[in-house]
């Protein structure tokens, strides 16, 4: 959350820095940018809002807590990212048409201040989202990436109008529409996981495997018949089949599914709830290593 908080307060102050300098410079395009910038503000709030809704504990309306909050937040930016790279290249489009004064020289050095502001915040941001594998988070550090290329584009569009003078106006102009182009990109790119976490796709397969070896290691398991997993938030819930020997008394299998549980959820913590569901096992089924051992009485 501070991340996003730190993005906020900084995309303010420089989204109207750019605001002013488009306005007082005569840069379309930099005024463009800064209008892109006011939208990572906007996405900087629904991230830490969608986060901190995330972090409350469940409750009666939300037995499996509010998890989805994130990428639902996620999603949210993403689909303002492609509103705001449509919005760019439609008025880039309208300014190549109209005849205009070009941008004054330090416009470019208002730029050049921000995109090594953005970069350093992109590689802050990302760490930040990586580790604790936010999707809300990695989006709102893509988004500062996005602005960056926006305003690396805008840029070199004024630096074309400066030293071509005369004809070279639309240059920053040409610019803001290529910048579009990567802004929309980059929003369509994010908003497919958000859209996937928020649909229940499966986790990566590396952590399905661990949870079945964890729990099949277990003594009087015979073999995992099926493990669900959907991703909610920052945590996973989990739906586990085990396959227990038939003549088992309910105490013997409750107690198989306790340790297994426990032993789950030590060896990954980021599963915070795990049901499992007894069944008999199955004649010709290969057991599992857990089995070997004696079930506890």
């Amino acid at each position: 959350m501070r991340a996003s908080l730190l993005g906020l307060v900084i995309n303010l102050f420089l989204a109207l820095g750019k605001l002013v300098a488009g306005v007082l410079g005569h840069s379309h395009a930099l005024i463009a940018d800064a209008t892109e910038s006011l939208g990572d503000v906007f996405g900087s709030v629904i991230v830490w809002r969608g986060l901190k809704i995330a972090a409350r504990p469940p409750d009666p309306e939300h037995p499996y807590g509010h998890g989805k909050a994130e990428p639902i937040a996620a999603a949210f930016v993403a689909v303002l990212l492609v509103g705001a790279g449509v919005g760019i290249a439609i008025q880039s489009v309208h300014e190549i048409a109209s005849p205009h004064r070009g941008p004054a020289a330090f416009t470019l050095v208002v730029l050049l201040a921000v995109i090594a502001i953005k970069e350093g915040l992109f590689q802050s941001v990302n760490r930040v989202g990586r580790r604790i594998g936010s999707a809300a988070v990695h989006t709102d550090a893509w988004h500062h990436r996005s602005d960056a290329v926006t305003s690396a584009a805008a840029a070199i569009g004024i630096a074309i109008a400066l030293i071509g003078g005369k004809g070279y106006e639309v240059a920053d102009d040409w610019a803001a529409l290529f910048a579009s182009g990567v802004i929309l990109f980059t929003g369509l790119r994010l908003l497919r996981p958000a859209v996937e976490e928020l649909m229940d796709r499966s986790p990566e397969p590396g952590l399905v495997e661990k949870a079945v070896r964890v729990a099949e290691d277990r003594p009087g398991v015979h073999r995992v018949e099926k493990l669900l997993m959907r991703k909610m938030g920052l945590y996973y819930i989990a739906d586990m089949h085990l396959e227990v020997s038939p003549t088992m008394t309910v105490f013997e299998g409750h107690s198989i599914a306790h340790g297994v549980k426990e032993a789950v959820r030590a060896a990954l913590p980021q599963i915070v709830e795990l049901t499992i569901h007894i069944e008999p096992a199955r004649p010709g089924t290969a057991p599992a290593r857990g089995e070997r051992a004696q079930a506890p009485r």
